[in-house]
């Protein structure tokens, strides 16, 4: 089978994750989330106290991540995505709010990102692999087979954050849900280091109105069409 890179961008909380995953399930491709990763060095950051006074302490932080290894384990029985970080299952740490209040900072720092991009691209080099973030088809992978910029109205990423929250026992309310993705939004697109934006040539799918289903439907249709070519 041929080897594809298929790099999924976009917004937070308008189903990037939840196609990706979807796709690698289905066609056999190694999954991804970048999102994940950056949420791990956010909690390496708090973990290890460098984040104080309302700053991070880019140089103590960057130190700490040099040598990390972050995996990702498919439960075929719990249907479920695990993140490890040095072999520690932390997926529902990384997924609260503390560190998602503090995400989007540490994502800014060069140092971070440099090194989260160079473990993406040595996770991909041996099968084909689907990844979502914010940058993969802008800067990890500008030659990706098929580059997605995924989209939803605020309101509706809310929603669908605040669900999944709720299910994991979170009391966070909505509209503090809403006020950090409103905020991520913006340090996203407006950070200096890979702002997140539209790839060329990358295909735009809003999701507000349309189902996980339909979602993967859509993109299942244009790799099916590219392992054809």
């Amino acid at each position: 089978m041929k080897k594809l890179k298929i790099a999924i961008d976009g917004h937070s909380s308008c189903g990037k994750s939840t196609v990706a995953k979807q796709l690698a399930r289905r066609f056999g491709f190694m999954f991804i989330d970048t999102g994940a990763m950056y949420r791990c060095a956010t909690l390496v950051a708090l973990r290890g106290g460098h984040i104080r006074g309302g700053e991070v302490d880019e140089l103590a932080l960057a130190q700490d991540l040099e040598g990390i290894r972050i995996a990702f384990d498919w439960n075929a029985e719990t249907q479920t995505n695990r993140t490890l970080l040095d072999g520690q299952d932390v997926e529902q740490e990384i997924r609260g709010m503390e560190v998602a209040n503090w995400v989007s900072e540490v994502s800014k720092i060069r140092a971070v990102r440099q090194q989260m991009v160079a473990l993406q691209r040595q996770m991909s080099q041996s099968r084909s692999v689907v990844l979502d973030g914010r940058d993969i088809g802008t800067v990890v992978f500008p030659d990706a087979d098929l580059k997605v910029f995924m989209t939803a109205s605020p309101e509706v990423r809310a929603q669908r954050r605040h669900a999944e929250l709720r299910a994991k026992g979170d009391t966070t309310s909505l509209e503090e849900v809403l006020q950090n993705l409103v905020m991520r939004d913006r340090e996203d697109q407006g950070r200096a280091e890979s702002p997140l934006r539209k790839a060329e040539g990358a295909l735009e799918l809003d999701s507000t109105h349309l189902t996980p289903e339909q979602q993967l439907e859509i993109l299942a249709l244009k790799i099916e069409a590219l392992l054809a070519e």
